[in-house]
């Protein structure tokens, strides 16, 4: 289960990221602090590339994983605009949670794009997370 880590190492990265952009944004074009934010993910993630000795692997992508990854990049750019403008706009109290329920949406994708299986433990407890989301609204 080293899947679990990472992801909670996620979870803790992504609540510091709705603090640190919730002040970074302040006074800003939301979409200034987004390209900001953007160019120093890229520089941050070719630094890894890097490190990790992986650029050999880049010559031997095919061509669905860059089609698939660019489309992922796009869907990336718009949740990030969207999700800098709502910090912008709102508290990041409010914006973090609203910004979750991608979970559902996520589950409900990975069924019938993966054919992942849903159980009913996992329909309850995206339910609760989601209505838990929907009380932060005023």
């Amino acid at each position: 289960m080293a899947w679990l880590v990472y992801a909670l190492i996620s979870a803790g990265a992504a609540a510091a990221t709705a603090i640190l952009a919730k002040i970074g944004v302040e006074g800003l074009p939301s979409t200034l602090a987004t390209a900001i934010r953007t160019v120093v993910v890229l520089v941050f993630a070719w630094g890894m590339v890097a490190a990790l000795g992986e650029f050999r692997g880049l010559w031997m992508v095919p061509r669905r994983s860059w089609l698939f990854l660019g489309l992922s990049g796009m869907a990336t750019g718009v949740s990030w605009l969207a999700y800098f403008r709502a910090l912008q706009l709102g508290p990041a109290s409010r914006v973090a949670p609203i910004d979750k329920l991608s979970l559902p949406l996520t589950i409900l994708l990975a069924a019938v794009v993966l054919d992942e299986p849903v159980t009913l433990k996992v329909v309850s407890g995206v339910a609760l997370m989601a209505a838990g989301a929907l009380l932060t609204l005023p």
